[in-house]
């Protein structure tokens, strides 16, 4: 548990909002694509995808490699054969259409289809003859069938019972969602109660009937109008909608009314959501968890709540070298602004003090974590702020003309105001000036100089200034001596 909680601890908002995004583009392609012939090739293609690491996983080298070019081609191969049925799905009028809306799709059965075609074939007064069988077998009564095995469409019953055409004579034997027969003879009711109207198709159509307990349609091309024939009856039926509820009757075809067929397409778009999260969410962990990753920083390290009665008077290092380990996805994207090394200096004292960097002290993104920190000590000295006046300095550096010799050398302003630490403060007694080459005098004068305050820490206070005057006079050695 506790490291599942450690886990979540590491996941970015940026993940959540990365995995959200490509989750709803998932969820996209399926619903655009769904129920297309590029859809089932696209699932196949990723099912190699998810093949071949799963080899890569498990060091089959060769096998991952072969797999890897198989779905490189495939990959190919869906954009160029479907390109059609690609760009038919991508051409949408607006973008909320391809961004969040739901393609307009006719959910129809074959057993609609075949009522509409029915009457179609009923209305340009051509005439057919479909077979449903039901539970016994007709292979004793039905005779002279060519087996076509054609998955039920319009066009193909329009171009089976075409007028004229090889087998448009015949009987049509529907099971399942194929044509399984064409051009089938069935036998003919020998009753005499039958209308005079009807004729040989709806003779045939009863014959069966009473020998089977088939469904059979028959469409008149006299008078272009639809029987069904069932056990002895031969019932009239006046539209589509009426013979696909008797159709799905016999076939024991349960009728589902529209609220629940929405339910269920609810039902359907919530599970293929929560598929698309799950491949998008193992997808990303396989990216930024699969492959870690130790990298090396310098970082500066930050103090923060330091009491407002001390300075910093010193520090043992201004840096500290942090070994990081992560995914190499993470530690590719970190930046330096994302690193930090933190002090907490609440509890800190006047003086000298010791304080250990820990893991607690780092500031990272979620996801890395630190491996090694170098130091693992530092010590900061705090001191009261305070100022003294110290006399300054000349820093002279060099060798003057053998025959010439420095008197009466004065320093404007005498003194300075130095701000700093009282502990550093106690211990300067003089401030000196960055060195003056005295070899480069020739005559008596006056020059300047900036102040050098040592250590660091020391400031000037704002009423002094940061150079002094100073004022020399250069004699003869001999006038040196007389005086």
């Amino acid at each position: 548990m506790g490291g599942f909680l450690t886990f979540i601890s590491t996941i970015r908002w940026q993940d959540i909002v990365d995995v959200l995004i490509n989750s709803y583009i998932l969820l996209r392609v399926y619903i655009l694509f769904q129920g297309t012939n590029a859809f089932r090739v696209l699932v196949g293609i990723t099912s190699l995808w998810l093949a071949q690491e799963l080899a890569a996983s498990l060091g089959l080298i060769l096998t991952s490699w072969v797999l890897r070019g198989i779905t490189a081609a495939a990959a190919i191969i869906i954009i160029v054969v479907f390109r059609n049925e690609i760009r038919s799905v991508l051409q949408v009028r607006n973008i909320k259409t391809f961004l969040w809306g739901f393609p307009a799709r006719e959910q129809r059965t074959p057993v609609d289809i075949i009522a509409d075609s029915v009457f179609v074939m009923a209305k340009k007064r051509i005439g057919a003859l479909l077979v449903f069988p039901g539970n016994q077998d007709l292979g004793e009564v039905i005779h002279g069938g060519i087996p076509w095995n054609g998955q039920v469409s319009h066009e193909m019953l329009m171009s089976i019972f075409w007028p004229n055409g090889p087998v448009h004579d015949g009987a049509a034997i529907v099971k399942g969602e194929q044509i399984a027969e064409v051009s089938a003879l069935l036998p003919l009711t020998r009753r005499h109660d039958l209308p005079s109207e009807y004729g040989t198709r709806h003779r045939a159509a009863a014959g069966l009937a009473e020998e089977s307990d088939a469904l059979v349609v028959a469409v008149s091309e006299e008078r272009g109008s639809v029987i069904v024939a069932k056990d002895r009856k031969l019932t009239p039926v006046a539209n589509s909608k009426a013979l696909s509820q008797a159709i799905k009757k016999h076939l024991k075809m349960p009728e589902i009314s529209p609220a629940i067929q929405r339910k269920r397409e609810r039902l359907k778009l919530a599970a293929a959501a929560f598929v698309s999260f799950l491949i998008i969410s193992g997808i990303w962990l396989a990216f930024t968890r699969g492959q870690d990753t130790i990298i090396a920083l310098n970082v500066p390290i930050e103090y923060v709540n330091r009491p407002t009665t001390y300075d910093i008077l010193d520090t043992s290092v201004d840096e500290a070298r942090l070994q990081l380990f992560g995914s190499s996805a993470l530690i590719r994207s970190l930046g330096p602004e994302q690193v930090a090394v933190r002090i907490d200096l609440s509890k800190a004292t006047k003086g000298r003090n010791t304080f250990a960097i820990t893991p607690d002290d780092v500031i990272l993104p979620p996801g890395i974590s630190v491996n090694r920190i170098e130091p693992t000590t530092i010590e900061v000295t705090l001191d009261t702020s305070t100022s003294k006046e110290i006399p300054v300095q000349v820093d002279w550096t060099g060798r003057l003309p053998e025959d010439m010799g420095l008197m009466d050398v004065s320093v404007v302003p005498p003194t300075v105001k130095v701000v700093g630490g009282s502990l550093t403060l106690a211990k300067v007694d003089t401030i000196y000036t960055c060195p003056v080459r005295v070899g480069t005098l020739s005559k008596s004068g006056t020059t300047t100089a900036e102040i050098v305050l040592s250590p660091p820490s020391l400031r000037l206070s704002s009423s002094s200034p940061s150079m002094v005057t100073i004022r020399y006079r250069l004699v003869g050695r001999g006038a040196q001596e007389n005086q």
